[in-house]
């Protein structure tokens, strides 16, 4: 007689059953969904400190802290309580409210290139606006950006994105027109030389860039990349933005202008500044920022812009980034980088790791990643292995080898010693 076989549906496998019939791949944002690396995501219910547990009652060491804006960690005592007083105040007036001056207050004294900004609910928004403002501004329509930066979701800044649209393979999305399209210009990251033929031969509005790039993996600017973005723009009158959705109170209490010493005309926010709740920001000077409505012609609006419980969140997560900070930041940054470059040489494993702050990542290949090329040469299959070995023992990554694993004051030298000791037996299975 055959043997019975008996299936066991986890908690884990009916919500995600649930989820499809309900939501595209049953996720909200699509690298959720695992495709890349395959399996099945879990379901998450719970996190505390630098820790996450699953429906299942499984609990991982988080390296994604929600795509980044956990650099408290998850649930921080003081975060919490900001939420929840508000929340006992009220949840939302769409009407001015002190903590919109406060976190402001915050942002401009750390950033002294955003004399003021303007509040929206994520970094898309922020990107979209940002770049009205730049056409608003200089009366010209084109826009450069690099090849593997990610802006958000708008249609005319899906050309060449990173994150969810590389991990897919896409170069661009279905439902985006070639008119939306036509005004965006792409040229490989740190190619400095095609930025300036770019500017060159056809008026720019503006030049975005993520100053550290952090969608196609950890990719640092290379030496005189960015300051040669910033001669490019003064001399052919384009305004440089720098979208520090990712990077904005997580590289630097100052961004990257602080660690690079460039200066953009523009400024994207979002994740850090909102403390886990959703927030988007973009400022610049005065003169800049007066071209926007009220005070100028450049309209952008939002019914839940400058939510009073992202408010709260985000003023006390930057109260929490004092120096030492982002001394420990970078110290367990550095830690778990050291670790997990040793495991692969250890392993004999091909692989590189690049980091900036507590931002990195593990590439499977034996050369620098410096563009979206680079990253995609990589070892796409093994990185997907590693996940899966890395996820059943207990430490979850990204679900891309085009994002960057995210650390924060919440994990301890023995959660680095954890994930190294996982890595090491992980990248021996693979």
């Amino acid at each position: 007689m055959a043997p019975c076989l008996v299936t066991v549906t986890t908690r884990n496998t009916e919500l995600l059953g649930r989820a499809r019939a309900l939501m595209p791949g049953g996720v909200s944002s699509p690298v959720r969904a695992f495709r890349a690396v395959g399996g099945e995501p879990p379901f998450i219910v719970e996190g505390s400190g630098s820790r996450v547990r699953d429906a299942d009652g499984n609990e991982y060491i988080d390296l994604i802290c929600s795509w980044g804006p956990l650099v408290a960690g998850h649930a921080h005592p003081a975060v919490v309580a900001a939420i929840v007083a508000q929340a006992q105040r009220g949840t939302t007036f769409g009407m001015p409210t002190p903590g919109e001056i406060a976190l402001a207050e915050r942002i401009t004294l750390a950033m002294p290139v955003v004399e003021m900004l303007r509040f929206v609910s994520s970094g898309t928004e922020a990107a979209m606006s940002v770049l009205r403002l730049a056409r608003a501004a200089t009366k010209r329509d084109a826009v450069l950006k690099f090849a593997g930066c990610y802006h958000g979701h708008a249609d005319a800044l899906l050309a060449k994105a990173g994150s969810g649209v590389a991990t897919f393979g896409l170069p661009d999305s279905a439902g985006v027109t070639p008119g939306t399209a036509r005004d965006t210009l792409t040229v490989a990251y740190n190619d400095a030389d095609g930025a300036r033929r770019a500017a060159r031969e056809r008026p720019l509005a503006a030049i975005i860039v993520e100053p550290y790039a952090g969608n196609m993996g950890c990719v640092p600017p290379e030496p005189g990349f960015l300051g040669s973005l910033r001669e490019t723009a003064d001399e052919t009158g384009a305004l440089l933005v720098f979208d520090e959705v990712i990077t904005g109170f997580r590289v630097a209490r100052g961004g990257a202008t602080e660690r690079t010493g460039v200066r953009p005309d523009l400024v994207c926010l979002g994740k850090i500044v909102g403390g886990g709740l959703p927030v988007g920001a973009y400022g610049g000077s005065r003169a800049l920022m007066a071209h926007v409505a009220p005070l100028g012609p450049v309209y952008q609006a939002g019914t839940l812009s400058g939510n009073p419980l992202a408010m709260a969140a985000g003023v006390a997560t930057l109260d929490l980034l004092d120096g030492a900070a982002y001394a420990r930041l970078e110290a367990v940054g550095a830690a778990l980088e050291h670790g997990l470059a040793a495991a692969a040489r250890d392993a004999g494993i091909t692989a590189r790791v690049q980091r900036i702050g507590s931002l990195l990542t593990l590439f499977f290949t034996d050369r620098p990643v410096r563009d979206e090329d680079s990253a995609r040469a990589s070892d796409l299959a093994r990185f997907a292995a590693f996940h899966r070995a890395m996820l059943r023992r207990g430490v979850l990554l990204p679900p891309s080898q085009f994002e960057c694993l995210f650390l924060s004051l919440a994990h301890t030298d023995a959660d680095v010693d954890s994930v190294v000791g996982a890595a090491a037996s992980a990248l021996k299975e693979i």
